[in-house]
């Protein structure tokens, strides 16, 4: 049987969306696509979902517009496929899982179909501690992308561009609170609210800890390399590219593929709202800090389209194996 998919936020990231709905040939049907900027079907939502009555809708949208389209999406009777992060705060988290009851609503955590999920607990045990270190580069354009763009409460490094590796060391671990959450947040930028280079560490009371370091001003690039430790030993995860121990394991799930399934077989979701709620709750206490220090400009190198920190990716390879701050390293002191 046809289902029929519409997608909500086509520009942009949009266009990711729009190949993995062709990449499904005749099982599904495109039958609108939606978007603020020209070129699209609609620029309304609301009109498409009344004119179209798509049986599922993807949205993928700036993060703080994610509840009221979502639950425009469910009450016009449709499944969701909504982009990461699902909402920023518990409160809109549980309105739209209250909302949801009925209907099917996936989470765009990719990552989380990744093959070595479940090649880990074979390798490592029970899991102990997770380790990320991640170092990209995003030139002064990105953080003018949006009006929301560099926001506070509404956007940074970890809740944004390293998400999927926040939520992966989530679901490693098996976390939720309560914990201790310690952050250690900078920003490159007077005119950006929010941190492009930070660490976090996240500790349960039953001593199982999440440890952080990133940065979005690196001139070497570090994927997003996830060290786990357990009780049977070690293992290192690329999230990015699905490897274990620089193995790549082949097998990664789609999400809309598995809504699918889910819809037409009954197949348990990968990623339903309620196991992203850790990383919500997460999230929002991140977006309620204050804002993070400014870096002095001696500390950095001006290139054409942006900042970079010297040595960034070795800054946080290093926090990330000592699990310590930078602060704690002596990083920008």
């Amino acid at each position: 049987m046809t289902t029929t998919v519409a997608l909500i936020g086509a520009a942009g990231h949009g266009a990711w969306h729009l190949r993995a709905i062709e990449g499904l040939g005749p099982r599904v049907r495109l039958v609108a696509t939606c978007d603020v900027q020209p070129g699209f079907d609609y620029a309304d939502h609301r009109a498409m979902l009344r004119e179209r009555r798509p049986d599922v809708v993807v949205v993928c949208t700036p993060p703080h517009t994610h509840l009221p389209i979502a639950l425009d999406v469910l009450e016009a009777g449709a499944d969701l496929l909504l982009e990461k992060p699902p909402v920023l705060s518990l409160a809109d988290h549980r309105t739209l899982a209250a909302a949801a009851a009925g209907r099917a609503v996936q989470v765009g955590f990719q990552a989380l179909g990744s093959p070595t999920l479940a090649a880990l607990p074979e390798r490592v045990g029970e899991v102990t501690v997770v380790s990320v270190a991640g170092a990209w580069w995003r030139p002064d354009a990105y953080w003018a992308r949006s009006s929301w763009a560099g926001r506070r409460g509404r956007d940074g490094a970890l809740v944004n561009p390293f998400a999927h590796a926040l939520m992966q060391a989530l679901a490693i671990t098996g976390m939720r609170p309560p914990w201790t959450l310690s952050l250690d947040r900078y920003r490159t930028r007077a005119a950006v609210e929010v941190e492009d280079t930070a660490t976090l560490r996240l500790t349960a009371p039953d001593g199982r800890g999440v440890f952080v370091a990133v940065t979005l001003c690196a001139s070497e690039y570090v994927a997003g390399d996830i060290a786990v430790t357990g009780t049977l030993g070690a293992a290192t995860v690329g999230y990015t590219q699905d490897t274990l121990d620089g193995e790549v394991l082949p097998g990664r799930a789609g999400l809309l593929e598995n809504l699918l399934d889910h819809r037409d077989r009954g197949e348990l979701l990968l990623v339903p709202l309620e196991r992203t709620e850790p990383f919500t709750a997460l999230a929002e206490a991140i977006l309620a800090e204050d804002p993070p220090a400014l870096l002095a400009p001696g500390r950095l190198a001006r290139r054409p389209d942006g900042v970079e920190i010297p040595g960034a990716a070795e800054l946080v390879r290093r926090a990330a194996a000592e699990r310590a701050h930078f602060r704690e390293i002596g990083a920008f002191a």
